[in-house]
């Protein structure tokens, strides 16, 4: 597992399906986004729906092999 810190995955993991566990800021605690990364802000989840991120809200990523 990569921890991020503040940084977002990069350019080379777009593709690759992830797990990004994000700070959230607005219930408090944390809310994970599962699927493929489209852009290093990004994440497209198995339903096909797109959803954008904000990179200083990740409290840590990974990719997810298999």
């Amino acid at each position: 597992m990569k921890n991020s810190g503040h940084m977002p995955p990069s350019l080379e993991e777009v593709g690759k399906r992830v797990s990004i566990r994000l700070v959230d800021r607005n219930e408090g605690g944390f809310r994970d986004l599962l699927g493929t990364l489209l852009s290093p802000t990004t994440v497209e989840r198995k339903s096909g729906e797109i959803r954008e991120f904000d990179p200083r809200d990740i409290f840590m990523w990974k990719v997810v092999e298999g």
